[in-house]
């Protein structure tokens, strides 16, 4: 079966090229121009995927976004802009986002962000070491070993940190945190792998599927969202920077 594309863009030649793009690479299109229809299309029949432009009239892509999330829809969503600023960028992930794609694009990137989003959604195990074999291998040097029982039923702690991946809610403490589907993945990663420095490339690829490369602040603005979710006043940063290298969580 095809895997279901809702691309809301109100650029007419933009949105013809992307929906025929994806078309040819495989994908079922349902092309919209505005929020309001984005809205509508999405409650007749939930997307495998969304593509939504940020700047458009009406109900842009960020409240769109907003209200999928308010309703519970983690549908994974991509989002469109032409905003570059790390201020824009938390804008996005702030109301739900789990990737964003910098215009004037490649189509191919386009692609390979979507099928990242798509192996996250449909087989989460083999990017973030949940279940599969393949994943119970190390991330990254001595990084894991035998599953604990459990971790083997789901539950993972760390650093004060506690993750119930099957239920997608985790705790620092009695509070509970509110996380976006890429932010869990990533918490959980480090969780997992705690007191372990975890370099950019494995995560890239664990939680992506896909190296940006070194000129890309997509990680950078993702640990900096998870830390104001996590840090509190007077209790010790647990996600450290080791410069040129990576991030580790530990408790110091």
């Amino acid at each position: 079966m095809p895997q279901n594309v809702l691309l809301a863009e109100d650029d007419r030649a933009i949105r013809h090229a992307l929906e025929r793009a994806l078309t040819l690479e495989g994908y079922e299109v349902t092309a919209v121009a505005d929020g309001v229809e984005a809205l509508a299309q999405a409650h007749r029949r939930q997307p495998d995927v969304l593509v939504l432009d940020v700047m458009m009239p009406g109900i842009d892509g960020l409240q769109v976004c907003r209200v999928l999330r308010a309703e519970g829809d983690r549908t994974p969503i991509l989002m469109l802009t032409a905003l570059v600023e790390t201020a824009d960028r938390i804008a996005g992930l702030d109301a739900g986002a789990d990737d964003y794609v910098v215009k004037p694009f490649d189509v191919e990137e386009v692609f390979a962000r979507l099928r990242a989003l798509l192996r996250r959604t449909g087989n989460a195990g083999d990017l973030t070491g949940k279940t599969s074999p393949e994943a119970s291998g190390p991330v990254a040097p001595g990084a894991v070993g035998a599953a604990s029982p459990a971790q083997e039923s789901g539950l993972v702690s760390a650093a004060g940190v506690r993750m119930d991946v099957q239920a997608r809610r985790a705790w620092r403490g009695a509070r509970e945190l509110e996380l976006t589907r890429t932010e869990f993945d990533l918490l959980e990663l480090l969780v997992r792998n705690a007191g372990i420095v975890l370099d950019h490339a494995t995560i890239y690829d664990r939680i992506w599927g896909y190296d940006f490369g070194p000129g890309s602040k997509n990680l950078a603005v993702y640990v900096g969202y998870l830390r104001r979710k996590l840090d509190e006043p007077g209790a010790p940063a647990l996600i450290h920077t080791v410069r040129g290298v990576g991030y580790a969580l530990r408790e110091d």
